[in-house]
């Protein structure tokens, strides 16, 4: 079972390279995040013509987050118990497009697009820790409810988990993505027994999954490592492989993010 997990920054702008994508690399389940649609909006046709199914939670043109599979889509969940919602007051907190899980082919799939921070000073920081608790809480509570479920979490973390995560440590210093918070929040959901199941296969430094559109940062190799694959123990033990597609990053119409691909293997 091939799965992966991109951020495509708008699926209706990026759809034929998703199903590309999907073609190209014989994926059997694809995690997306920043569709940037409403449901009603989401392309399915193109899809389901590829043979997939597709479960995605839109609410506007921000956020959004999709399961695609052809080895079956099941108790499909919008958001996991305890996320919290972002907004000014109670009457405008909203619960984001953020968070959709399905069982795929026997394995709980997360598509995830952790809030960004912003800014050291942005109340959207303390959201941002507040929703990677609440995910640690609930991944915690999965595994202690079934030892053996296999679970991924993967998508956009929106951290960089290690200074060799980033092109250059200095340029992040004062900066979200790297701070000791968010690392520690990233760090709690491992140790809550979800394993970094990608990094064994994609050794750094150097290796990214996401570069700005700005300064040549691409060319110049100026990137982060954002996007991963968490495992519980039962998925991790069966992970014989992972890549980066880097090339998805390059040409015209390209995300500012590639796709991270996980090999298992079969029962």
């Amino acid at each position: 079972m091939r799965i992966a997990t991109w951020n495509c920054n708008s699926i209706r702008t990026r759809v034929d390279r998703a199903v590309a994508l999907l073609e190209r690399h014989e994926i059997d389940v694809l995690a997306l995040q920043e569709t940037k649609c409403r449901d009603d909006q989401f392309p399915l046709l193109p899809f389901e013509q590829a043979g997939y199914e597709v479960a995605h939670v839109g609410l506007n043109q921000w956020n959004g987050v999709a399961v695609v599979s052809r080895v079956g889509l099941e108790e499909v969940e919008v958001g996991f118990p305890g996320q919290p919602s972002w907004g000014s007051g109670e009457a405008e907190a909203v619960v984001e497009a953020r968070a959709l899980g399905a069982t795929c082919g026997g394995v709980r799939v997360w598509s995830l697009y952790v809030p960004n921070g912003r800014s050291l000073e942005d109340p959207h920081l303390d959201y941002k820790l507040a929703w990677l608790e609440a995910l640690r809480a609930a991944g915690s509570d999965w595994l202690t409810a079934d030892p053996d479920a296999r679970i991924a979490l993967v998508g956009d973390w929106n951290i960089a988990p290690t200074d060799e995560d980033v092109w250059s440590v200095d340029y992040y210093a004062g900066r979200t993505h790297t701070s000791e918070g968010e690392r520690d929040a990233f760090r709690g959901v491992v140790e809550a027994g979800y394993a970094d199941v990608t990094r064994e296969h994609t050794p750094g430094p150097g290796t990214y999954t996401y570069w700005d559109y700005t300064q040549l940062a691409f060319a110049k190799r100026r990137g982060m490592r954002i996007d991963f694959c968490l495992g519980s123990p039962a998925l991790a033990a069966r992970v014989e492989g992972a890549f980066i597609d880097r090339d998805e990053r390059k040409g015209k119409g390209a995300s500012d993010h590639a796709p991270v691909v996980v090999d298992l293997t079969a029962d």
